[in-house]
């Protein structure tokens, strides 16, 4: 099979190869980043496109908005559930490979999303397709740990999570329109041909050097250490638990913006338009985070995310309108920036022999806490008291935003002794 292509050394890139150094000496390092930012903006994509198309999806197939917010949860359930399993076998397989056969199965249960006669067969191939495109963002952000040197690292991640916040955009904007336009099935169906063509790019991006050490090719339980070496650090659960927090004030919350706007009669482009405000302050201001990183600590870097975090909720808890929703998306955007790569990058270096299992469960805790948020306000959002739904996020946000300064704070103060 053509996925591991020979990959020049850094000190000896071959210009008939197209493999070029970067700016920090990776070989054909501009071209790697930019399949792995492509696979982060797909798989975004199919993740947040769902939510401006859960009325519409009622409405077609005769189920009520608790039934098809179901839908979203068991998705996001699989997306969690699936990190670490990923991981382990990146670990035994090699990223690209995973995230390859991942696709493949990405790509036919998103058929499957979009010829879905029933709201059951829905559900199936949705959490299929949530546990296949699972793979590739974590890959794509190990990929970056075992490729980029360290004292560069960040930029690289920022650029991968900045891909993820455009996707963002594109799907919470785009979904609602093109429903309108053509129909809910459509979107299903333009994620699953996006994941097929990705399938074939992923065959010019060469596997790295694992970091992981050799645990991964001692069995079953050699594969599993690494797990049981994150959950063993102290640092690391307090990671995990602010992460799982984090699914459920930002990423379940997030998920019944375009529902609340469309229970006021706003269309599924309008509402998708309005809470793609998301997508618009992640990728904003992860440009403005790259500028800063470096200059400010991580700890402050965490406590303007969790401003944007409590600023966001403030509005559509007192009264959800275009505008209150829209402010709090772009609020949102903002604590995606700031708040979430700021933890992203410190699942990364939590436990450095065994980055690969830290981040495969940072995400696996992430979309757990999404999945737990969304089924806990599906009755909630049932009943038409979306503004419950935001009063609770809002609630909960404070404590997130006052334990993840102060422990990423004391971490940065304790790496340092």
């Amino acid at each position: 099979m053509p996925d591991r292509p020979p990959r020049p050394s850094a000190s000896d890139p071959s210009p008939a190869s197209g493999a070029v150094p970067d700016a920090a000496g990776v070989p054909d390092g501009v071209r790697r980043l930019r399949l792995l930012q492509v696979a982060s903006l797909v798989s975004t994509c199919d993740r947040f496109a769902i939510a401006p198309l859960l009325v519409l999806i009622a409405a077609d197939l005769d189920v009520s908005l608790g039934v098809t917010a179901g839908v979203a949860g068991g998705y996001f359930l699989a997306y969690g559930l699936m990190q670490a399993v990923w991981g382990v076998l990146s670990d035994r397989l090699g990223r690209v490979r995973v995230m390859r056969v991942a696709l493949c199965g990405a790509a036919a249960a998103g058929l499957a999303s979009a010829l879905a006669p029933t709201v059951t067969v829905l559900l199936v191939a949705r959490v299929v397709t949530g546990g296949c495109f699972a793979a590739l963002i974590p890959a794509s952000l190990v990929y970056v740990g075992d490729t980029w040197p360290e004292k560069v690292r960040q930029r690289p991640l920022s650029d991968v999570l900045a891909a993820s916040a455009l996707g963002t955009a594109v799907a919470t904007a785009g979904a609602g329109l093109l429903a309108d336009l053509v129909g809910w099935r459509t979107v299903f169906g333009l994620t699953a041909a996006a994941g097929a063509v990705l399938f074939v790019a992923l065959r010019r991006l060469p596997e790295p050097t694992p970091s992981t050490g050799p645990a991964a090719a001692s069995g079953l339980v050699g594969a599993l250490r690494p797990l049981g070496t994150v959950l063993a650090d102290g640092w690391a659960r307090i990671v995990l638990l602010l992460a799982f927090v984090e699914g459920v004030v930002v990423l379940a919350a997030l998920t019944f913006l375009a529902p609340a706007l469309q229970s006021l009669g706003s269309s599924a482009g309008v509402a998708g338009l309005v809470s793609g405000g998301f997508g618009v302050g992640a990728l904003v201001f992860s440009r403005l985070v790259r500028r800063l990183v470096g200059s400010v600590p991580p700890a402050g870097l965490a406590a303007v995310g969790g401003a944007f975090l409590v600023a966001a909720w403030a509005g559509p808890s007192v009264t959800v309108n275009l505008g209150t929703v829209l402010a709090a998306g772009i609020g949102l955007g903002g604590a995606w920036a700031f708040l979430h790569s700021t933890l992203q990058t410190w699942a990364t270096q939590v436990v450095p022999q065994a980055r690969a299992s830290a981040v495969a469960l940072f995400a696996t805790v992430l979309f757990l806490g999404s999945a737990a948020g969304t089924a806990l306000a599906a009755p909630l959002a049932d009943a038409g008291e979306f503004g419950s739904v935001f009063r609770v996020a809002l609630v909960v946000a404070v404590p997130l935003v006052v334990a993840a300064a102060l422990a990423r704070w004391r971490y940065g103060r304790t790496s340092r002794a």
